[in-house]
């Protein structure tokens, strides 16, 4: 633990972002109370939760900063304005300046700052030269700056890997510009964010720049292999030297439009080598930062990971899609999520969601669900002829026609993972919660594409999955209240056992 975790809160910037929305949780882990500081205080709180207090300020408006450092020792400068217009570097001189003046005027004793790598003695991006610049900008003021320079972060959601991702898992074939062969040496944002906590203990004289990545020097080319490769996807790659970086970024944007507006910059800086030529780092901290295949491997795996032990509604709620009952897209993953509110108790809820499949099918169309399980014994699946193990009781780890059951908790949750052939992985996850006098159902299908394969099954089921998945809700909930209506004694004893035996 820090000295400074209990007395002296750490500030966060950049808490809406991804370094600074992974940072927050691991101080709150590491013992700190977080102060976060956005433009939107009320965005930044349904973000972080119970990890830190929030504040609002805008780093442009020097007014705002008065009173949001008082009391802090450490503060952390995670502003980037990649997604601004034409002047993002001014705008980028101008915060940092105002930031570094209420820091010092505040008694605040350190800045740890997040700077991208790149030779000072070369020509650099627009993008490079002003992350350069903000650590200079920092340095102006009686406070002490910590300063990394990292390049590409590899995990999911951030920019560049979700750019890699995009492009392999859409385009099989790819004509690649110049600025693929570029060599930069990619940092897995664990690692990244233990540099990060080390910069709180750190002892150092003055100022100090330390740069950081992780064991291979690679480039874009190879990045988009090793994701290739690990996601078994065959993609091929044809190099053109005549793509500009404004015509790279018109095309980056037709394939993934989420980058039509930073594509240019992203592009502009990464035509420069970003690399480690000092490896300070690796003497003054204890880190040892991983390999790309490890990095990407790790990224891909935490995605499991989060799938397995998070609510899918908690997650995509952040977004504010809890309630729209439409599909949407959470990593690389599409997710249709529905709830319904039903005026029974959670067990008779759940009643339904615990026979589903077998001889119940799956209380609508189930000619549709039939014809489904048939195409799949046509490509060489499993159909729907296994059935379940038995009626009602259900375990981990059971077969349920196509499907494994992957979590089960009585009365709460049930998550199925698809075992049919697809050109992607699937899951089906049902969750009850009490809500007022009744229960909330919720019912999500998720789905991983695998290529560009993935997409068009997808899009191609998207008119069935509008039919079936409203439809399976409301049968869910009809046969609840069915069954709160006329339950048999034999039925309700049967409840009392499950639920005795789950307690045990």
């Amino acid at each position: 633990m820090n000295q400074w975790s209990n007395e002296n809160p750490v500030l966060l910037t950049g808490v809406t972002g991804y370094v600074g929305g992974r940072l927050v949780g691991e101080l709150s882990k590491h013992g700190c109370a977080v102060r976060s500081l956005a433009r939107n205080s009320e965005y930044a709180r349904a973000r972080v939760g119970e990890h830190s207090e929030c504040v609002q300020a805008d780093l442009l408006k020097p007014q705002s900063l008065a009173t949001v450092m008082d009391g802090i020792h450490t503060a952390y400068y995670l502003v980037h304005s990649m997604g601004s217009g034409e002047s993002f570097e001014a705008e980028e001189r101008q915060a940092a300046e105002n930031f570094g003046r209420a820091a010092e005027r505040a008694g605040v004793r350190r800045i740890i700052y997040l700077g991208g790598l790149g030779d000072d003695q070369t020509k650099l991006s627009a993008h490079l030269r002003s992350r350069h610049r903000v650590g200079e900008e920092l340095r102006n003021f009686n406070v002490q700056v910590i300063e990394f320079r990292a390049s590409v972060v590899i995990g999911s959601g951030s920019l560049s890997f979700e750019m890699v991702r995009a492009l392999v898992e859409r385009l099989p074939l790819m004509i690649t510009p110049r600025w693929v062969s570029v060599l930069t040496q990619p940092i897995a944002i664990g690692d990244l964010l233990q540099y990060l906590i080390a910069g709180l203990d750190v002892e150092v004289e003055g100022h100090a720049v330390f740069e950081i990545g992780g064991t291979d020097q690679v480039s874009y080319g190879d990045l988009m292999k090793e994701y290739a490769q690990q996601r078994g996807l065959r993609r091929v790659m044809i190099p053109v030297p005549f793509l500009t970086p404004r015509l790279s970024s018109l095309w980056l944007g037709l394939v993934t439009p989420v980058y039509a507006r930073v594509g240019r910059k992203l592009i502009d800086g990464i035509r420069f080598p970003t690399i480690v030529k000092d490896d300070t780092a690796l003497q003054r901290f204890s880190i040892r930062p991983r390999g790309v295949s490890e990095a990407i491997a790790s990224a891909l795996r935490n995605e499991d990971q989060t799938l397995a032990a998070t609510r899918w509604s908690d997650a995509t709620s952040v977004g504010g899609l809890m309630d729209k009952n439409q599909p949407t897209r959470y990593g690389n993953r599409l997710v249709d999520m529905r709830k319904a509110y039903v005026d029974v108790t959670p067990e008779e809820a759940f009643v339904p969601i615990r026979r589903i499949g077998g001889r119940t099918g799956y209380y609508y169309a189930g000619y549709l669900w039939r014809l489904r399980g048939f195409l799949d014994v046509l490509v060489g699946g499993i159909g729907i002829c296994r059935g379940r193990r038995d009626p009602e009781w259900l375990s981990v780890g059971d077969t349920l026609d196509w499907w494994r059951v992957e979590c089960f908790e009585l009365n709460k949750r049930l998550r199925l993972r698809a075992e049919m052939k697809l050109p992607g992985r699937a899951w089906l996850e049902f969750e009850v919660q009490k809500q007022d006098e009744g229960s909330t159902i919720r019912q999500t299908a998720i789905f991983d594409p695998l290529g560009v394969l993935g997409l068009l099954y997808w899009y191609a089921t998207y008119p069935v999955h509008q039919l079936i998945f409203p439809g399976m809700l409301r049968g869910i909930v009809m046969k609840a209240l069915e069954f709160q209506d006329s339950p048999s004694t034999l039925e309700k004893r049967h409840v009392q056992k499950l639920s005795h035996r789950y307690r045990m």
